[in-house]
């Protein structure tokens, strides 16, 4: 006897639904959905779908792995690890929330002194949290941090708010080359600064890129337009999974869900999105305090 278990993942008004076709009966889809909610914002798992029709179908009892993207649903099938499940929602749900008007970036966002300040992850990572902590050490509020999601207006309406990823990752999200949490806070601070929170909408004032290095002499370079957009560019793409290996062992990816006519879409509003921050820099420091000295300076 075949069983269905469905649930849909939410956030704000974009869902998708997870129908999972199997002979053994489950009651939930993944055990730890901790990497959904650090990736994303605000996500909601209800065991009762409201859509009528099924986004991502699992057939788990087929004999050979493999995955595809058709007519708007993704079929899996065979025997999938939770880590690879979490990347394949993250995917899909980013997919949805495009479709429906939400753009997550990749990125942290504070309150500081009264403007909202975007921390963009861009091509890599160098510095996102650490700044983000500086800035609550200093009487900050923490909007977002992993992910900040605009309206077409590029007005910042809510964000994730898990700061750290957990220490144990589920199987197909590990990542032995990311340093431990603790290890690089004890770097900069005695202890962790505190964290407080602020809620939105609220309007971007102020952006920059952090590159964080022990080698780096202070610098505080404005981005043209293009830097701009290229950098913001890739932390909306970030969630598309166009990067990302699924599985190890057999080799498959992540297919492609996006659609030329939409790439053509994200690519305007990212011009006319960092267009209209009126701030917006690459700053290179050995600290995050050293970043935030030159901020202090600016506003």
């Amino acid at each position: 006897m075949m069983n269905q278990y469905s649930e849909q993942i939410s956030s704000n008004k974009a869902a998708i639904r997870f129908d999972v076709f199997s002979k053994e009966k489950r009651d939930v889809l993944v055990q730890d959905s901790s990497f959904l909610n650090y990736r994303l914002a605000a996500v909601e798992i209800s065991k009762n779908p409201t859509k009528q029709k099924a986004d991502i179908v699992w057939n788990v009892d087929t004999a050979k792995k493999a995955i595809s993207y058709n007519n708007g649903v993704l079929t899996l099938d065979g025997k999938w690890e939770e880590g690879e499940l979490n990347k394949i929602m993250v995917t899909m749900l980013a997919n949805e929330m495009d479709q429906v008007g939400l753009h997550p970036f990749h990125s942290s966002a504070v309150q500081y002194k009264g403007k909202l300040i975007l921390i963009v992850g861009g091509e890599n990572n160098h510095g996102k949290s650490m700044s983000q902590l500086e800035a609550c050490r200093r009487g900050g509020k923490i909007f977002s941090t992993e992910t900040t999601v605009t309206d077409e207006d590029g007005m910042a309406l809510y964000g994730s708010t898990n700061i750290w990823m957990a220490k144990k990752r589920a199987k197909g999200t590990e990542r032995s080359d990311l340093p431990d949490t603790d290890e690089g806070v004890l770097k900069f601070w005695d202890k962790q600064p505190e964290m407080s929170f602020v809620g939105g909408p609220l309007k971007i004032d102020f952006a920059f890129l952090p590159g964080i290095d022990g080698h780096f002499d202070t610098q505080v370079v404005p981005m043209g337009q293009y830097e701009r957009a290229y950098q913001s560019y890739h932390s909306l793409m970030n969630f598309f999974g166009l990067n990302q290996l699924l599985s190890g062992e057999d080799g498959l990816v992540m297919p492609i869900v996006d659609t030329p006519e939409r790439r053509e879409a994200r690519g305007k509003f990212c011009a006319d999105f960092v267009r209209d921050i009126p701030h917006f820099y690459m700053m290179r420091a050995k600290s995050p305090q050293l970043i935030f000295d030159e901020i202090d300076k600016m506003l």
